[in-house]
Formats: structure tokens, sequence, C-alpha cells
């Protein structure tokens, strides 16, 4: 049996990120326009994002058991999740590459079928070069964007 390339939704997303650090919150929205598609037991959901540097590549992959977070293009990232574990990723930038640690408290994400909409939330506490950058919550919501 051939494999196919597995079939791509456009899909309207909402990310909000809120960020605690030492008594300080803060708090981000970000609505993006990409694309969904399942492959095997794995949920993808990629977008673009323009920031100060350029644009960067969003590409989220979340399993029954992990996940991770890839960015390429203006930013080169790769962040990992797996539920109560402590994972390494890095953050490069033009002088070097930092060291990221992430240790997940929260990890859902769901996908429904009928109504073409799906979330992810995660729950996680960040180190860089291990030093603490705060808690951050993550919830991303997406449904099919019919035009």
């Amino acid at each position: 049996m051939a494999n196919l390339p597995a079939e791509q939704m456009p899909v309207k997303i909402n990310v909000k990120t809120v960020i605690r650090d030492r008594g300080e919150k803060q708090t981000f929205d970000l609505t993006a326009f990409g694309r969904f598609h399942q492959k095997g037991e794995a949920n993808f959901l990629q977008y673009d994002e323009s920031i100060e540097a350029g644009t960067a590549k969003t590409i989220i992959k979340m399993g029954d058991q992990d996940g991770v977070i890839l960015r390429s293009g203006a930013v080169k990232m790769r962040l990992p999740f797996r539920l109560n574990k402590k994972m390494r990723g890095s953050y490069e930038l033009p002088y070097g590459t930092l060291e990221m640690l992430t240790t997940t408290k929260r990890f859902d994400h769901t996908y429904n079928e009928t109504t073409k909409q799906g979330s992810i939330e995660l729950l996680y506490e960040l180190k860089t070069q291990g030093a603490n950058t705060g808690t951050y919550h993550l919830k991303i919501t997406f449904e099919e964007d019919a035009k």
C-alpha cells in the first residue's frame, strides 16, 4: 500500500500564552491561519508568525504521550513536552544556542472529526540555561477555515 500524504485542512488558529514569573503576569494573544493534519497517532498544527526578526514557521506535533513545538525561519527553537518529565530543548541565536528545559504539568489535546475543531493545552515550567524563566500556560484552539 502506498504511503499517501496526510490530508491537510486549512485552519484558523488562536494562541493564548500566559507567562507567570516572580509575581509578574504577561499575556500574549495571536490569531493565525495555518494547516492541521493527522499522521499515525500524531496531530500536526502548522502556521507562520510575523515577528520583529522576520517570519517564524511553527509546527506543533502532539502525540499520545508527548509533543514538541518546532520553530524555524527567523527563530530556531525545539521545545519538547512529556507530562511530569523534564525534557531538553534548544533556542538558537546568532551568537550560540541556549539550552532550554521544560517540565510539563498539563498536556491535553483534542480534535473533533465532526466539528473540525481542536485544542491544545500545555502548562509547563521553563528554564533557560538553568535559570527559571517562568511558568507558561499555552492554550491553542483551532477550527476548519472553510473560506
